[in-house]
């Protein structure tokens, strides 16, 4: 009995142990996502010209504070001049966007899980404007969303400290191998014009880290939104280990 009483601290601590690492999450499964979408043209109008607003977002019950920034983000890119205000809602967006459009205007709105892995989701957030002229404007987002600290990362979340420098160059390296493989790298008219660029949008996506580039940032419009791919192997000692796919 003494013997038994001088171990019942330790097995309970262990019991104890066990019993909570029961209740910790499981990163390796996905997140449940709820898809909500719908499409509405201005009341009242008929015909093939009727202005349109086309939302697709998505939702998480299990993180409501990423559901959140999605939908502030989202609104955030219906801002298309300096002197507009954010709109509460989505369908407050809606509502004015239909009251005022013209015929032919659309609006697209989209959020979407490019991945999940390793406690990370991957959100990336599209938009398209037409107010008319000879074509729409279009823009992208990326949120690298952190399940075990519950953030969105930044740069300096997934860099290891002072390798702020070595990442931008592994990412001219990278926007060196995108001129090439699109035959640019020999038009320095090219060149010239639409030079290495930094990004905020930046991706933790499985199979490399990807940089998002707006439209007119490093190429011209007919190229779309740029997207810069740069292997982990390179970035060993600059990103930190925990964001490396099948480490964290």
């Amino acid at each position: 009995m003494p013997l038994l009483k001088a171990c019942t601290p330790l097995v309970l601590a262990m019991l104890l142990g066990g019993c909570a690492s029961l209740f910790q999450p499981d990163y390796t499964d996905k997140l449940d996502v709820k898809r909500t979408a719908w499409e509405h043209t201005q009341p009242g109008c008929q015909g093939s010209d009727c202005p349109l607003v086309n939302i697709d977002t998505v939702s998480f019950a299990d993180e409501p504070q990423l559901t959140a920034l999605i939908d502030q983000r989202l609104r955030q890119m219906t801002i298309n001049t300096p002197d507009a205000t954010l709109p509460a809602t989505l369908q407050s967006y809606e509502k004015s966007f239909l009251q005022s459009a013209e015929p032919g205007w659309s609006s697209y709105l989209q959020a979407k899980v490019r991945e999940q892995h390793d406690g990370l989701v991957i959100i990336e957030l599209s938009s398209y404007l037409f107010t008319g002229g000879a074509h729409g404007m279009p823009g992208r987002q990326l949120i690298n969303y952190d399940r075990k600290l519950h953030k969105v990362l930044t740069l300096q979340d997934m860099l290891v400290p002072g390798q702020e420098a070595a990442f931008w160059q592994a990412a001219e390296l990278a926007h060196k191998g995108w001129l090439m493989a699109n035959k640019l790298d020999q038009d320095p008219e090219f060149i010239k014009t639409w030079p290495f660029q930094r990004t905020d949008n930046i991706g933790l996506t499985f199979g490399a880290v990807s940089l998002m580039y707006d439209v007119y940032s490093i190429a011209p419009y007919a190229s779309g939104h740029p997207e810069l791919k740069i292997p982990y192997p390179r970035l060993n000692g600059i990103i930190k280990p925990q964001y490396f796919p099948g480490r964290g």
